[in-house]
């Protein structure tokens, strides 16, 4: 445990860095990685374990920096210890293209477990990657073969610990007696307003022991190295709850500016920075200037890294010969591989099956997929009654010692936290032996808005189960019935937003969403019963949008979604019958993936020549992409029975058909009438 110059030397050295890369970017907050150089040090040549030549090796600890403005630490740590992440990636900071972003991307950075920045997100993943490692350790483990016994540690400071989502995850890894998970808390008192006084006051660790986590406090993070290594090993000692350190440092350390805000999101003015480079034995004229010691000194923990997991690749083959079945299983989950012919459980139905509510449906899949594709762990936000995702033979995650289930249980009781819950699964996909799954109504997907929006960035598979999609749910009301929510999510890059009408879309959605394995699914599903569509089929449908009432010199097209396209489906006799109007109908079940398609089969099934009316209950935002008129709801729904409320707004039959006849009228005068498809951008940048 004794420490000596060459430790202080690699310290400076990581807050050089942080210095020299914010000075050139003329960007970024220096101050977190000055303050958390000590406690980086100690921890990654102490305690974690990791190999820089392969980044994905499944049995490394994991590294979560959730106060990600910070991210320069992380990047000095990658560089020194000999990722691929060379001096220039490092010169080039916050500058386009480069692998060092202004804060931490999972799919930019080697060595980058997961995406963060807004504040309390790093923290819900990192308790789902400690989820992640608890259920794996649990299925594959056997004795004398510990496959998976890495660790999480997670890094925070007082701005993740304001936010709601932090204190959501932290409940759930107490619940939970993660002990797997040992959390590092910045205790600087800074914020980007200033003193924390101003606005945060709370004793932190009361919170957490409140929560059932083991506390600890380092009062001298700035120099107690040995305070700092005693603290992380009693953390690690203690295994039926996570640890939170309360690591009081100096943010900003050696800085002028030193403990205030004024180090938190500035580079360091030239002389500031000539100054610490000094004080810490540098020379003030060099920039990127690493000692060929520092580097000797981590790429000797970086061959330990590498050996450790030839250790592990030997254990590995011998459980290979011994448990056969589980080490496929196990090889084909880190391949990202589904087993072979998972499809085949999908399941189908033709137009003469009874009407089913798409939430129903959904159970179905879950519940024939659930035998089959064993990495495929969910949950819901404590509606698991009305989400309907808990297959009959579950076992629910949770501690042994609680009798409610087991650490190899698949179920996960999320509580009523959203937010948390879409942080955790993002989490869960990071680590690489599992599909994650959450539900919860469509409209409080909303609250997990910030997760969601990681996880399309991040690139990882999650799915979200989004019952009670509508003005359909009925008496609960506006509070609760979706308008904007589709909107939303349909205008964010890389998600997949589903709104099935029947049971083959169904399959469809979840088809795609197992096999999209970089693009988060949110799948809206209906309380109402839907029946089933003459035209659907598991293929058609898994294009995005088909035709699913076909006809010829049709006078309009209807194209809807969802709750909505069986009645327009409807709507073509009531037009035949009562205005002699011709119509066809296209059910447009997921935006992005007909987006996908070529222009050729986008265009035969939204032709040249006839109007287009979209319908939907929700806000018609967006739908002048695919649709010439929009008949939707642009205002809250209304309480009482879901009939009574589609009567309310006109959602029926008769609706449709009046305004579909006056989308005839108005368009008869144009020629040529052009679909929407046809556009002189066939797609924005």
């Amino acid at each position: 445990m004794t420490y000596g110059e060459l430790d202080q030397l690699a310290i400076n050295t990581i807050r050089i860095l942080a210095i020299d890369a914010t000075s050139a970017a003329n960007s970024g907050h220096p101050g977190a990685p000055m303050g958390m150089a000590p406690v980086s040090h100690v921890l990654f040549n102490k305690f974690m374990k990791f190999n820089p030549k392969n980044p994905s090796w499944v049995n490394r600890d994991r590294f979560v920096l959730s106060n990600g403005h910070g991210c320069m630490l992380q990047y000095a740590l990658l560089h020194l210890f000999g990722y691929d992440l060379s001096i220039d990636d490092l010169k080039a900071f916050r500058q386009i293209g480069s692998k060092t972003p202004g804060h931490p991307e999972a799919a930019d950075t080697p060595g980058i477990e997961v995406t963060t920045g807004p504040l309390g997100q790093g923290f819900s993943n990192a308790v789902g990657l400690a989820i992640a490692q608890a259920h794996t350790a649990a299925v594959f483990n056997k004795p004398g073969y510990n496959l998976i016994d890495n660790y999480t540690y997670l890094y925070f400071g007082d701005g993740c610990a304001m936010e709601g989502i932090a204190s959501e995850a932290a409940s759930t890894a107490g619940h939970l007696q993660l002990g797997n998970l040992i959390a590092i808390y910045d205790d600087n008192h800074i914020s980007i307003d200033g003193d924390t006084n101003c606005a945060f006051t709370e004793d932190v660790l009361k919170r957490f022991e409140a929560y059932g986590w083991h506390t600890l406090h380092v009062k001298d993070g700035d120099h107690d190295l040995e305070g700092i290594e005693k603290a992380i090993a009693k953390a690690k000692a203690v295994t039926n709850k996570p640890s939170v350190i309360k690591l009081t440092t100096t943010i900003g350390f050696g800085s002028k500016l030193a403990g205030t805000g004024g180090v938190h999101g500035n580079p360091l003015k030239a002389d500031d920075a000539k100054g610490v480079k000094t004080k810490f034995g540098f020379d003030p004229e060099k920039s990127f200037d690493v000692p060929s010691e520092v580097y000797e000194a981590y790429g000797a923990i970086a061959s330990k890294g590498a050996a450790a997991e030839e250790e592990w690749k030997q254990l590995f083959a011998k459980y290979r010969s011994e448990y056969p079945g589980e080490a496929e299983d196990f090889a084909r989950r880190l391949d990202g591989r589904l087993p072979e012919g998972w499809e085949k459980h999908l399941p189908t139905y033709k137009s003469t099956d009874a009407a089913v509510a798409s939430r129903k449906l959904s159970e179905t899949v879950l519940s024939k997929l659930y035998p089959i594709i064993p990495e495929l762990v969910g949950g819901s936000a404590d509606l698991t009654g009305s989400n309907l995702t808990r297959a009959k033979e579950a076992i629910d995650f949770q501690p042994p010692s609680t009798k409610l289930g087991e650490y190899s249980g698949r179920y996960i009781r999320y509580g009523v936290r959203e937010h948390a819950m879409a942080g955790i699964m993002n989490g869960l996909a990071a680590y690489g032996t599992i599909i994650p799954f959450g539900g919860t109504f469509l409209n409080f997907v909303s609250y997990a808005a910030g997760a969601v929006r990681l996880s399309a960035l991040s690139h990882v598979r999650c799915i979200h189960v989004a019952t009670h999609d509508s003005i359909g749910l009925g008496e609960d009301g506006p509070t609760h019935q979706p308008i904007e929510t589709l909107a939303h999510f349909r205008a964010l890059p890389n998600c997949m937003v589903w709104r099935p009408a029947d049971g083959n879309e169904v399959s469809a959605a979840y088809y795609v969403a197992l096999t999209s394995k970089q693009t988060p699914s949110i799948i809206a599903l209906s309380r109402q019963n839907l029946p089933q569509l003459e035209n659907s089929t598991i293929e058609r449908a898994t294009k995005g949008g088909y035709v699913a009432v076909e006809a010829e010199n049709a006078d309009v097209t209807l194209i809807s979604t969802g709750s909505e396209v069986g009645i327009c489906v409807d709507a073509v006799k009531y037009l035949k019958d009562n205005h002699n109007l011709v119509a066809r109908v296209v059910s447009l079940p997921c935006w992005e993936v007909f987006d996908a398609q070529d222009k050729e089969y986008k265009l035969s099934v939204i032709p040249d020549g006839i109007p287009v009316l979209s319908v939907e209950v929700m806000s018609t935002l967006g739908w002048e992409k695919f649709s010439h008129e929009q008949f939707g709801l642009n205002r809250f729904g209304a309480s009482g029975p879901y009939k009574q409320v589609y009567e309310k707004f006109e959602f029926t039959p008769a609706g449709i058909s009046k305004r579909a006849v006056a989308t005839v009228g108005f368009w008869k005068e144009v020629k040529p009438i052009r679909s929407p498809i046809n556009r002189a951008f066939a797609q924005v940048i």
